[in-house]
């Protein structure tokens, strides 16, 4: 893998090009979007340190899914579409673990359509919330956990396919329900009042 850095802002690749490598983020935020047929932006997915992006056209060789933007500056190491297909082709366990991320990356984006479908945003935060501490990590030993989600709300709406000042009435009603409590930019989560409105579904 040979080291690569992005400014912030800057498009690290657009969909439809040809895709060549895999990336793995060691440092920054890289937004993986798409527009909508209506010309709206819509932000699948985050990826941070330890994720990876652009494996699928690494993969089959075929045109960029979607658009990858460095939301800050981002530190990252490439891997070329050769070095990538003979480590795959060569160690059984490498080729199993790319289709199980596979798998899971293709059902967080179905379900990630099917909320924006059909749940309000309230439920859409409530569970990229609590999305977010699983992925992370984040150790708490009682129901409240502090939670910096490193994005402004503009950044929050693309991932939920809301506009800002939905989300920030969403947030505000989170408040009111008790499951978040935000101070400056980091928002302490109630995990159980967060989990009844995920839950939810769109009943609330």
């Amino acid at each position: 893998m040979r080291p690569v850095q992005f400014d912030a802002n800057q498009t690290i690749f657009e969909r439809g090009e040809t895709g060549r490598s895999t990336y793995l983020v060691i440092k920054g935020r890289v937004r993986l979007s798409i527009l909508t047929s209506d010309g709206r932006e819509l932000s699948l997915v985050h990826a941070i340190p330890g994720g990876i992006f652009g494996e699928i056209a690494a993969l089959d060789g075929r045109e960029r899914t979607a658009t990858a933007t460095a939301i800050t500056r981002v530190e990252a190491m490439a891997l070329s579409q050769s070095s990538f297909l003979e480590i795959v082709a060569s160690n059984p366990k490498v080729a199993r673990a790319t289709i199980l991320f596979l798998c899971s990356r293709l059902r967080d984006t179905d379900e990630r359509f099917e909320a924006i479908a059909l749940h309000r945003i309230e439920v859409r935060l409530s569970r990229l919330l609590l999305s977010t501490i699983r992925t992370t990590g984040s150790r708490h030993n009682t129901n409240s956990v502090p939670l910096d989600l490193g994005m402004s709300q503009s950044e929050l709406a693309l991932l939920v396919g809301a506009s800002r000042s939905k989300v920030n009435r969403a947030l505000m009603l989170l408040e009111d329900l008790g499951a978040i409590r935000r101070s400056g930019s980091t928002i302490v989560c109630d995990i159980a009042t967060l989990n009844d409105i995920a839950d939810a579904g769109g009943t609330i």
